[in-house]
């Protein structure tokens, strides 16, 4: 009696009657789908054709497009006419035999050979005047206009070793080496090569800025000064133009 007197009585379960969603209530639609139902059939669902342009189609009949060429697509390599090769065939054409040196001396003597042989590439290149391989004073189109102005022409510089061998010989002379005139003759020969490198050098310059505006000439009249005392067979790169020609 005591026990069930505390128990306490059991609610009654009232059912309560389920909301009807309204129309156009889109939030209480089953699966919580968050969007009009308006849109829902128009967004997500592919649209058929019109029926008129449907029987259209169907009357003009089905359009084949043009193949387009092979060369034109986009990502699509042309054909080479040949079968691709193997990659084992291609690694074997790509190696080459090397034998190694079976001494220290034979080791060395094959690098000194192919130094040789690096060399005379080189040198062979700087005569026909390669700009890769020319040193760095030598470098560049201003350079090239001074070499081919200094070919181009025929100056008293570039006999001045001739009097120098004079001057030694006239040394040797107990007579004139006591006289004047060997003096003389050493300032002659200096005020004719410096007056020589520096009207060549002006006239190289100005004609450098008429056709290379953008580039340096600093160094040009002393480069073109020194060229024009050298013989022409020694002068290196070789020369390019031949005397009398226009620059």
């Amino acid at each position: 009696m005591l026990a069930s007197s505390l128990r306490r009585p059991a609610r009654a379960v009232i059912p309560v009657a389920r909301r009807r969603p309204r129309t156009g209530d889109y939030r209480l639609q089953p699966g919580g789908l968050r969007g009009s139902p308006r849109y829902a059939g128009r967004v997500f669902r592919r649209r058929s054709a019109d029926p008129a342009e449907a029987v259209d189609q169907e009357a003009q009949g089905p359009v084949e497009a043009e193949p387009e060429p092979v060369a034109d697509r986009a990502g699509v390599t042309p054909s080479k006419g040949r079968p691709t090769p193997k990659r084992s065939e291609a690694e074997k054409r790509r190696r080459q035999p090397y034998t190694a040196p079976s001494d220290r001396k034979a080791a060395s003597q094959q690098s000194r050979d192919r130094d040789r042989t690096s060399r005379a590439r080189k040198m062979e290149a700087m005569k026909r005047g390669e700009s890769w391989a020319l040193p760095r004073k030598d470098q560049g189109p201003v350079r090239a206009l001074a070499r081919d102005y200094v070919d181009s022409r025929r100056g008293l510089s570039e006999y001045y070793m001739f009097g120098v061998v004079l001057l030694v010989v006239l040394l040797f002379i107990p007579t004139l080496r006591k006289s004047p005139i060997v003096d003389y003759a050493v300032l002659v020969m200096l005020a004719v090569i410096v007056s020589e490198g520096v009207l060549v050098g002006g006239r190289v310059i100005r004609l450098a800025q008429q056709r290379f505006p953008g580039e340096s000439t600093r160094g040009i009249r002393m480069y073109a000064a020194i060229r024009g005392t050298q013989f022409r067979r020694l002068r290196m790169p070789a020369p390019r133009v031949k005397r009398g020609d226009k620059i």
